[in-house]
């Protein structure tokens, strides 16, 4: 087992320690144990897209990776990084304007799970920094990913980890989904001429603006209401 630990930590609310591993096949049953756990805690239901069973066996078989945090041997999160197909035809590399040939140059942030009982303790981002960490920069230039609006938690989390709102669109069967996307060779961002505050409910304004070129760079979120801070 020592040879699939990458790191070790403390959970910032009890001190327990925590191991961060790679998964594999052999994992399989406890990854989807787990997402089931999960699944039934979401309130807001279509905030998790779950896979299925072929779907995480297809990242576990070479097409992608997954890492995963045991406190005391049980598995209580994991995150799973897709390579996804080129001919896709809902492929977020459409939604960033890249041709066929770089496509295949990007990776999925893919669905990113932790146990209910364990939430508050960073887990999310902490797994972020180790997969974005682990990518094959001379492989893979870009990853990208859909989180739901409101979704506040992935949403704090993948721009946290560089990516940027590019698209508000409809996915999977009519979903509404934000599209975010990092580009690892991009120049560090200049200082932003513009810079507009929109409610997280005003989809169109907000469809109108990344249009007009701005992107989604941050939130901000209180008790009355959510922002999105768009910039260009």
């Amino acid at each position: 087992m020592e040879e699939s630990i990458i790191e070790h930590g403390k959970l910032q609310k009890s001190r327990e320690p925590f191991e961060i591993r790679h998964l594999d096949m052999k994992n399989i049953n406890e990854i989807i144990q787990l997402q089931e756990v999960v699944r039934q805690d979401v309130a807001q239901s279509d905030a998790l897209q779950p896979l299925s069973k072929e779907e995480f066996e297809n990242i576990l078989s070479g097409n992608g990776f997954m890492i995963g945090i045991y406190v005391k041997e049980n598995l209580i999160a994991f995150r799973a990084m897709l390579i996804p197909p080129v001919d896709d035809p809902e492929h977020l590399g459409s939604d960033a304007g890249l041709s066929d040939e770089a496509k295949r140059l990007m990776m999925y942030s893919e669905i990113s799970v932790v146990h209910p009982e364990f939430r508050g303790n960073g887990l999310q981002t902490q797994m972020g920094k180790v997969v974005m960490e682990k990518i094959d920069k001379s492989r893979f230039r870009y990853v990208a990913t859909t989180v739901a609006p409101f979704n506040i938690p992935s949403l704090k989390d993948k721009l946290a980890l560089g990516m940027k709102i590019i698209a508000l669109k409809e996915k999977y069967n009519g979903k509404l989904r934000y599209v975010l996307f990092r580009d690892f060779k991009a120049k560090r961002d200049t200082p932003a001429m513009q810079s507009k505050t929109v409610g997280m409910a005003q989809t169109k304004l907000q469809q109108q603006l990344l249009q007009e070129g701005y992107r989604g760079i941050s939130i901000q979120a209180s008790d009355e209401k959510v922002e999105v801070i768009y910039s260009k």
